[in-house]
């Protein structure tokens, strides 16, 4: 865990296959960070940039593999950056005969 701060709250319902509890939010910050913004409200992306900060979290999300693509539009406005700095994007370009979902 960072020091000084504790572990961020997300819904259940986004770590729904995985021991919440056992979780090391710092190791598997990637993880986190991917799993929130595909599956999370508001308040959970929130919590997640209160938590890592909106320098790793645009570090995380411009290399990500796969974003949807609604989230994809949402993760651009929330960090600032156009869709086209996105690796899923790129690698969604590249690869047109693949379906997005």
């Amino acid at each position: 865990m960072v020091e000084g701060k504790t572990k961020p709250q997300f819904d259940k319902r986004i770590f729904w296959d995985v021991d919440v509890d056992r979780l090391d939010f710092d190791k598997r910050a990637t993880f986190v960070i991917e799993r929130v913004f595909e599956r999370g409200d508001v308040q959970d992306i929130r919590n997640c940039r209160r938590y890592y900060g909106d320098e790793r979290i645009t570090t995380v999300l411009l290399a990500a593999k796969f974003l949807p693509d609604h989230r994809l539009h949402l993760a651009s406005a929330v960090i600032n950056a156009p869709i086209e700095s996105f690796r899923c994007y790129i690698l969604r370009q590249s690869n047109p005969g693949l379906s997005p979902y």
